[in-house]
């Protein structure tokens, strides 16, 4: 009985202690729409399975990729690494950026663009030496900066997915569900950055029209992409381009045919979107150790959408062995190159094994 009684205390603390102990987050309630049926468009297939597997084992987490005009291809890593894979296959580290770098693409003059989560907007010279572009807009410093793409005039457009949260603590910026993010745009003439659309749900890839009058970004937490009118009799409105998604859109690129290409890490977690209605039970999951917290299905997706916002065609893979957790999709001469937050290899899928889009070449 003494055990008992001293078992029942220790218990009674340690659960007094849990709820007297101060969330990380203030969350607030949203109502998530009904997932869409995976069918037509979505319907599951094994594509993704057929992708070739580059530097396997050699690379953990190459969240985004971008190709050089050398087909080199260039990853940055978890460990905050830049590695490059050559065409033979063979792998390099090419510099550590003492961050974590993200999204990333080239500009006209071959300097790497790169979005590190950690450090801010970065340009690294073919030569290796790295120069800080901007690290903070409107006065507030970026915590979360995501996805960078070039337009063609070269003002550069970025994202700023939380300026609460940094990239260890996404799920909390999830939890709390309130709009922390930045779509940015950056002028190397005047280095002068400007916020284009504040609050948003965690902005994280981001693509500029071929015509170059609007600019695409995700809101992933919101399951939708956005589009922001940047040049035209519209310029300044942001409307909704697609929404209601069957996961959480991360990254996403447009191929020389006009078609959108967006990677999805996650399927839809029921228990996110029910928890979204409870904010006092969010504040608690919070708290919890992040073993124990909603983790993400072990899936592999990526969705190609036309210049209207609708679904052309989906790539699956179904059991996440092959390819899962994709960030990133990114169209170079024919082919689909596929990151990944956490996974150890980058993938790369012909256009030609589509069979909606045939022997059609990006």
């Amino acid at each position: 009985m003494r055990w008992l009684l001293i078992g029942s205390l220790v218990l009674f603390l340690l659960c007094g202690g849990f709820l007297l102990t101060p969330s990380p987050v203030d969350s607030k309630a949203w109502v998530a729409p009904k997932p869409p049926a995976m069918t037509g468009a979505y319907a599951p297939n094994e594509i993704l399975r057929q992708a070739e597997l580059l530097a396997l084992g050699q690379v953990y987490g190459p969240e985004d990729t971008t190709v050089g005009a050398d087909g080199v291809l260039y990853a940055g890593t978890q460990d905050g690494k830049i590695i490059r894979v050559y065409p033979d296959g063979t792998v390099d580290t090419w510099l550590e950026t003492g961050g974590r770098p993200l999204g990333m693409v080239m500009d006209e003059q071959g300097n790497l663009l790169v979005a590190d989560s950690g450090k801010g907007l970065l340009s690294i010279s073919p030569e290796g030496d790295t120069t800080l572009l901007t690290r903070e807009a409107a006065g507030t410093p970026f915590r979360f900066t995501d996805d960078v793409i070039v337009a063609a005039d070269g003002r550069i457009y970025f994202t700023d997915a939380s300026s609460r949260f940094g990239q260890q603590d996404y799920l909390l910026d999830l939890l709390e569900m309130r709009p922390h993010g930045r779509l940015l745009r950056y002028n190397p003439k005047t280095r002068r950055t400007e916020v284009l659309v504040a609050n948003l749900h965690f902005p994280n890839g981001v693509a500029v029209s071929p015509e170059g009058d609007y600019v695409l970004v995700n809101e992933t937490w919101k399951y939708r992409i956005l589009k922001h009118w940047i040049a035209g009799p519209k310029v300044g409105r942001t409307e909704v381009f697609a929404d209601n998604l069957p996961g959480f859109p991360d990254n996403l690129a447009v191929d020389s045919a006009g078609r959108y290409w967006v990677a999805f890490p996650s399927l839809r977690n029921p228990q996110i979107d029910a928890m979204h209605t409870r904010p006092w039970l969010k504040n608690l999951v919070a708290k919890l150790p992040d073993s124990v917290k909603p983790k993400p299905e072990e899936y592999g997706l990526v969705v190609a959408f036309d210049a209207t916002g609708e679904a052309l065609v989906s790539l699956h893979d179904t059991t996440g062995k092959h390819l899962q957790e994709i960030t990133s999709v990114n169209p170079h001469q024919g082919n689909l190159y596929f990151g990944s937050l956490h996974n150890d290899r980058i993938g790369k899928l012909s256009l030609q094994a589509i069979p909606e889009i045939g022997k059609r070449t990006e």
